[in-house]
């Protein structure tokens, strides 16, 4: 079926405890001069949940489902995991691929869309941790799926299923990791996010729909994409809106971006303002979305 003799799970990583949190942060950081004192902040999100992401777990479980997803298919092909900014590493993946006689890999990245930040640095990556193992073996990105029924049905069921949980009139807000303006490949990452939510708003409702950011993470200084969710809550809160469906559409799985800054920090902002909020799941494990890489793989050979 194809020309590729394993498959790559490519992820951000996350801490598994309360240790792990500063050093995980300080990867994830390296370079930018983030003063220490942001980092033990941001670091309260993750001692919220005990000092443990849930995106590790989450990707040994999305491992476990394209595994069953290959097998069912008749598909012969092992699948490896690595991280950009915990364990397991992506280059000791990329060794241990090496060593069990791997020459020539597809990668699939947790991030749907193109831009920097969503695929560019994964191809960084990727060529650092192959300059890492001498004789490593070709590594190929799979192609944006941001498009692709794998991703876009399962945000249409969620997002019915969020607004069913709300009363009539609920307003579909979509939301996606805001990046510096200055970014490169930021406007591609904006249009491809119009479209997905677009599709979805259209394939689950039909009604009006507003796509806006989270997780923003530099100096006040310096512009990003907005607006934040919290504000749009706001805004939404002084038009009349009196139900918000929230709609990760950024985000393949449940990980901490989903789980803080959603799940507490703006439903938090819609308890405070009176507004009823329901947030939609993520893909996750859905099998549909573990079946996207063999269907990108089917695409490429």
């Amino acid at each position: 079926m194809t020309s590729y003799d394993a498959l790559l799970l490519l992820s951000f990583g996350g801490p598994e405890g309360p240790e792990d949190v500063i050093p995980f942060l300080e990867n994830v950081t390296r370079g930018r001069n983030i003063p220490r004192e942001r980092l033990e902040k941001v670091g309260e999100h993750y001692h919220l949940f005990g000092g443990v992401s849930p995106i590790n777990q989450l990707c040994r479980d999305l491992k476990s489902a394209i595994e069953s997803d290959l097998a069912a298919h008749g598909v012969d092909l092992p699948v490896y995991w690595g991280n950009r900014n915990w364990t397991p590493y992506l280059a000791d993946t990329v060794r241990q691929m090496k060593e069990d006689g791997i020459r020539r890999a597809a990668a699939f990245v947790t991030s749907a869309y193109s831009g920097y930040s969503t695929n560019d640095q994964y191809l960084n990556d990727i060529a650092r941790a192959r300059e890492e193992v001498p004789g490593a073996p070709e590594i190929d990105k799979l192609p944006v799926y941001c498009d692709r029924p794998g991703f876009v049905d399962p945000f249409v069921d969620a997002a019915k299923d969020a607004l069913s949980r709300l009363p009539d009139g609920a307003r579909l807000v979509f939301t996606a990791h805001s990046v510096p303006l200055s970014q490169p490949n930021r406007e591609l990452y904006v249009a491809e996010l119009e479209k997905a939510a677009e599709t979805v708003a259209r394939k689950a409702s039909g009604e009006s729909w507003d796509l806006v950011y989270q997780s923003r993470s530099g100096p006040p200084s310096q512009p990003w994409l907005e607006p934040q969710i919290t504000d749009h809550l706001e805004k939404l809160h002084g038009e009349g809106v009196r139900a918000v469906a929230v709609v990760p559409i950024g985000f393949v799985s449940d990980h901490m971006e989903v789980k803080y800054d959603l799940d507490v920090e703006a439903a938090g902002r819609a308890a405070e303002l009176g507004l009823a909020f329901a947030r939609a799941a993520t893909p996750g494990t859905d099998p549909r979305f573990a079946a996207l890489p063999r269907h990108l793989l089917e695409e490429s050979s």
